[in-house]
């Protein structure tokens, strides 16, 4: 079945999977169904309150309108009476579609409910399954799509950038991607210029920090912390970035020594490649050393103990110097 004549059916559930994008592909089938039915009336249940009775009355005909668009949130929520009512809902809607009402429902996902989900599915509703972007190359697939979307190309590292600092934030990331086709005419879009138009973020200042430390640039990298804490930004996030790319440098040397494999490392190719650039000169020790200066600025940043910049100001020297202590 074609995803056109999915939705055309007139029972669809809406299962799992990133919450951002699953919330999002509900509304696009309301919408879809509420303008291919102008007559019908639109109205909005959550199994966890609805009950048999209520579900009855919203998809039978009224005076208002003959048939409706319902939508059913929560559904893995639904007790044993309104399961057994939408089944046979479902069953009479799939046998005469022009003249029944149209349920779209909303699941989370997870195992509650499920047994509902496949005996809708065998009773003939369609099942829409949405992606988790789980993994890095599936935020990185997503944000191409948003772009492809809208027309336009996006450079695959300006993508992984996007990823880098976004990733886990669905709705940032892909309004983000909005944002910047609105604002650049450039096709594709390049790195410079997402890192550029992302300056003010705290989690791109974190890398710009992260990788001047890394290539040596102690002083510079300094500099450029105290400015993004003068902007606001959370030094908490600005550890998180250090040690993500400290853990990066980890892995690669787990790597190079076989202690791992590359597919057991679960980091992007991209990421392990730089990575591998930047891990000459380190040592186990030094890495432990950088690993302790971060541990003890983030305490410092959750107490107050001390002064939370000065320890980050000292592991991101520390960092560029390898994890050698000035003598």
């Amino acid at each position: 079945m074609t995803k056109a004549q999915q939705g055309n059916a007139p029972v669809m559930m809406v299962v799992g999977g990133d919450t951002f994008l699953n919330g999002q592909r509900v509304k696009e089938l309301c919408a879809k169904a509420c303008q291919s039915n102008p007559d019908c009336e639109f109205m909005e249940l959550n199994a966890s309150t609805c009950d048999s009775y209520t579900f009855d009355e919203a998809v039978s005909p009224s005076l208002l309108s003959d048939r409706a668009v319902v939508l059913l949130d929560d559904m893995q929520l639904a007790d044993e009476s309104l399961g057994e009512t939408l089944i046979a809902f479902c069953k009479e809607a799939v046998k005469n579609p022009q003249d029944s009402s149209i349920l779209i429902c909303r699941h989370d996902g997870g195992n509650k409910g499920r047994r509902l989900l496949d005996q809708m599915t065998k009773g003939g509703a369609v099942k829409e399954q949405v992606p988790d972007l789980k993994k890095f190359d599936a935020k990185v697939n997503f944000v191409l799509s948003c772009f492809e979307q809208r027309g336009r190309r996006v450079e695959p590292r300006a993508a992984q950038q996007l990823v880098d600092v976004l990733g886990e934030r669905t709705p940032e990331l892909a309004s983000m991607c909005s944002q910047l086709c609105d604002d650049f005419d450039q096709n594709p879009l390049t790195l410079d210029t997402v890192n550029a138009y992302l300056t003010d973020n705290p989690a791109v200042s974190g890398f710009a920090v992260a990788d001047m430390a890394l290539t040596g640039r102690s002083a510079q990298a300094v500099v450029a912390l105290r400015s993004s804490i003068e902007q606001g930004n959370d030094p908490i996030s600005l550890i998180g970035v250090l040690a993500l790319k400290l853990r990066v440098l980890g892995k690669q040397a787990a790597i190079q020594a076989g202690t791992i494999s590359q597919a057991e490392a679960k980091s992007a190719y991209w990421q392990l490649r730089d990575a591998r650039r930047q891990l000459r000169g380190w040592t186990s020790d030094g890495l432990a050393t950088c690993f302790e200066a971060l541990a003890a600025a983030d305490e410092e940043c959750k107490t107050n103990g001390g002064d939370a910049v000065y320890a980050l100001e000292r592991a991101v020297e520390l960092i560029a110097a390898k994890g050698r202590a000035r003598a």
